[in-house]
């Protein structure tokens, strides 16, 4: 399994996960700058996601939405604040109406996804702060670190095919 450490820090505000590919870091690129790809494994295998608009260009904004095994719908947002191809991006990444009109009621997260190479292949670290511990703690209790991690997980399926 690609994920090979995950950390809460409530002091910090953050989760980071770690995760490591037998791919190259352009490969692993890829997989975040083709919504096509993109959707393959940003929701884990029983909320499979389906990506309306994507372009990975300080300013834009991604929309998504995951579908559960029970047909209920769980919308988001990226507002992508930075980008150095193929290394890492930044994005504020949030929950949304069915519209993806914000949903100022959940928390909003700032993620920094970073690639580098590492042993033949590349080591992913992905950070996310939030704006208190409560919010952090909210997002823990919804699943977020199971969430996360099997939806990475699945990045090893993708590139070798």
């Amino acid at each position: 399994m690609p994920v090979t450490d995950v950390q809460q820090d409530l002091d910090n505000l953050t989760l980071t996960i770690t995760a490591e590919f037998a791919a190259p870091v352009e490969r692993i690129w890829q997989v975040y700058a083709d919504p096509r790809q993109l959707e393959k494994v940003w929701g884990p295998p029983t909320y499979p996601a389906t990506v309306v608009d994507h372009d990975l260009t300080p300013g834009s904004r991604t929309t998504y939405f995951m579908t559960g095994p029970e047909g209920d719908k769980h919308v988001g947002y990226w507002q992508i604040t930075a980008v150095d191809e193929p290394t890492s991006f930044s994005f504020d990444d949030g929950f949304a109406d069915a519209d993806f009109t914000p949903n100022p009621a959940l928390p909003v997260s700032k993620n920094v996804f970073t690639f580098a190479e590492h042993d033949g292949g590349t080591r992913a670290t992905y950070v996310s702060t939030y704006e208190s511990a409560e919010a952090l703690q909210q997002v823990l209790d919804m699943g977020v670190v199971e969430g996360a991690s099997s939806a990475i997980n699945q990045i090893d399926g993708l590139v070798a095919a």
